[in-house]
């Protein structure tokens, strides 16, 4: 991923708050053919420092997990189209049309799990996870026969991460009114990302819109 240097981000902090807020992310592999494949998946993450590990799984029919080598995870951002006309000095800049966001890229080789016991570990864990997410008491029960027979039809994943890229582009090459310009912009439109980009924006340049 191409991130000129205003929008690296070296925070992992932002990875934490990333996940958080979608872990659905984008699973990149290659083919024996050298071709991509992608699958997108929910993921469960720790980090201990820098140290940052996902965990998941495909269907064994996705022949993904036959494939050999380094995978690329990308974990998607808010995102929001930026007018030129939210710019403090649009006519004096001649400012153009943009797009705001935030997103990682996380590269590593994905470990491929078909443990019976690997697999209801995994699957218990990141249905507790997320039952708790939608207010269920619903649970993965190993114990009961036919709920490990229904393990077979997936394959699981580690995936140490060796590599992260964060890319924050939010305007933080722009001075401090134009920030604030297409923060009141943004949230003027409603919606969402747009929201959550405006104050990704405002956090980064630390500045406020006036009341």
């Amino acid at each position: 991923m191409f991130v000129p240097a205003p929008f690296r981000g070296n925070d992992l902090a932002v990875l934490d708050r990333l996940l958080a807020r979608d872990p659905f992310v984008t699973l990149v592999t290659s083919d024996a053919d050298g071709a991509p494949f992608a699958s997108h998946v929910p993921v469960l993450w720790q980090r201990e420092g820098d140290a940052v590990e996902l965990r998941g799984h495909v269907a064994r029919a996705n022949p993904q997990w036959r494939h050999a080598g380094p995978a690329l995870v990308i974990v998607h951002g808010p995102h929001a189209y930026v007018s030129p006309s939210w710019y403090a000095d649009t006519e004096a800049a001649a400012r153009v049309p943009t797009w705001n966001y935030v997103v990682a890229h996380l590269r590593g080789v994905p470990q491929w799990q078909h443990d019976e016991a690997e697999l209801a570990a995994l699957v218990a864990a990141s249905s507790a996870k997320f039952e708790h997410a939608v207010g269920s008491v619903w649970r993965f029960q190993p114990e009961r026969a036919e709920y490990r027979d229904q393990l077979r039809g997936i394959v699981g994943f580690r995936l140490p991460i060796r590599h992260i890229d964060l890319k924050l582009k939010l305007n933080q090459n722009h001075p401090p009114d134009n920030v604030i310009g297409v923060a009141t912009g943004l949230r003027a439109q409603g919606g969402a990302d747009a929201d959550e980009v405006a104050a990704w924006m405002l956090e980064a340049a630390a500045v406020s819109p006036s009341p």
